[in-house]
């Protein structure tokens, strides 16, 4: 197999090279026919496409083509398959330069792309284009066959995507609905201003220390005036990081205020906000997430692509569980633990979530309690979803009775099996 041009350089005048450059996929061998794109000066809407892949009977056994893109930052890999067979390659600086292959006027195909950061503007690009698009799953695509024997580049992966798109079976991942994607944008964006208010504090404290000085303890939002005033000699050297504080909270003020016109659209945000520990942040983060509560079948599907459950290795007939995944978005999984110490603190002692924590950290410890209370609220969050119901104290404790009635009978089942078994 040869290796692919890649356009990826600027020539010595200073203008960017060829828009696309197809490369044979086996030159060397005869009688294989690779399409080549139209060259330059070509009226717009020819064709791009060889004889061979405007034969009709091609068109009959396949109604759309399967093609895969490599995205990258510098460069992205197209590859189009038939019959198992790779037809067409080529490289391009960004994907706006494959109109004339999957733009307008050309037929429609079936594209696969892997998620990624642009991969909604490129999914959106593309429908546009009438094309059918396919989100690959990152998390599983190794088992496409990505990486397989030490060699992993665009290139090859951009073909292996399109054999696999041809046989069928490709992981697939959601698409967020837009909506979703602007709310779950300006939440990366508060998260963004947090952690560097927060990395700013810690850095001042941890200056101050160092010359003898303890700033107190305060809020954050006042934590740049009661430094200064109690900063003394260590002023000087906090003075530039407390600067940066008093420009990062009006900015965080701002987009907090973006985020609750969004979540003001969303009815959901505000049923998720009845649940005990649960505030408009992790409510917004969770519908940005899970965006559809229709496609998961079960509580326990939500647990796992939120990454809640325990990890599996089991083998022999033995089973071994171990710490949770920690798979998902792991900003989501921070919040929900951070909302379950909330739970922990809370006064009302009689919620029945509060209480079966209570119980798991009396046998566990609180630590293990704090993230199995996150991975019951994940369900008690996706079931007021599903049913559009607020939260309901009594309809979740009538639950609680009822699975601790089968366990009890379950255990009195088996003890009763065992007394029969030891007998003589």
């Amino acid at each position: 197999m040869g290796l692919a041009s890649i356009v990826d350089r600027w020539d010595e005048s200073g203008r960017e090279t060829a828009e696309v450059v197809a490369t044979d996929s086996n030159p060397g061998e005869e009688g294989a026919k690779v399409a080549d794109l139209s060259p330059a000066g070509f009226p717009n809407g020819a064709s791009t496409r060889s004889d061979g892949a405007r034969n009709p009977e091609a068109k009959e056994r396949s109604a759309m083509r399967k093609i895969a893109l490599d995205l990258g930052v510098r460069k992205t890999a197209y590859c189009e398959v038939r019959s198992g067979a790779v037809v067409q390659r080529a490289t391009v600086t960004s994907v706006e330069r494959l109109s004339s292959l999957l733009g307008p006027g050309q037929p429609p195909a079936v594209v696969a792309i892997e998620a990624c950061r642009e991969a909604w503007h490129v999914h959106d690009l593309l429908r546009s284009w009438d094309n059918e698009v396919v989100l690959v799953d990152t998390t599983r695509s190794r088992r496409l066959g990505i990486g397989q024997h030490g060699r992993k580049t665009d290139r090859i992966d951009a073909e292996v995507l399109a054999l696999a798109l041809e046989r069928g079976g490709i992981p697939m991942a959601h698409v967020l609905s837009p909506h979703r994607r602007e709310l779950r944008r300006w939440l990366g964006v508060r998260r963004s201003l947090v952690e560097s208010r927060a990395n700013l504090i810690t850095t001042c404290r941890g200056l101050a220390r160092e010359q003898g000085v303890v700033l107190p303890k305060c809020t954050v939002a006042i934590f740049a005036r009661r430094a200064r005033q109690s900063a003394g000699k260590a002023l000087a050297v906090i003075e530039p990081l407390l600067k940066q504080l008093d420009a990062i909270n009006p900015e965080l003020v701002a987009v907090e205020a973006r985020l609750s016109e969004l979540s003001d659209t969303e009815p959901v945000v505000k049923l998720l906000m009845s649940a005990p520990g649960v505030g408009p942040t992790i409510a917004a983060s969770f519908v940005s997430v899970i965006d559809d509560a229709k496609r998961f079948r079960s509580s326990h599907q939500v647990e796992s692509y939120l990454g809640l459950v325990p990890s599996e290795d089991s083998s022999g007939g033995k089973r071994r569980l171990g710490a949770i995944s920690k798979k998902g978005n792991p900003y989501l999984r921070s919040l929900l633990v951070e909302g379950c110490w909330g739970i922990f603190r809370s006064t009302d002692r009689s919620d029945p979530l509060r209480l079966w924590a209570d119980a798991v950290a009396e046998r566990r410890g609180r630590k293990i309690a704090v993230t199995a209370l996150a991975r019951r609220l994940v369900g008690v969050l996706w079931a007021m979803w599903r049913d559009s119901k607020p939260y309901d104290p009594a309809a979740l404790a009538c639950a609680s009775s009822r699975g601790t009635r089968r366990l009890a009978h379950t255990l009195q089942t088996q003890a009763h099996t065992m007394e029969v078994c030891s007998q003589p």
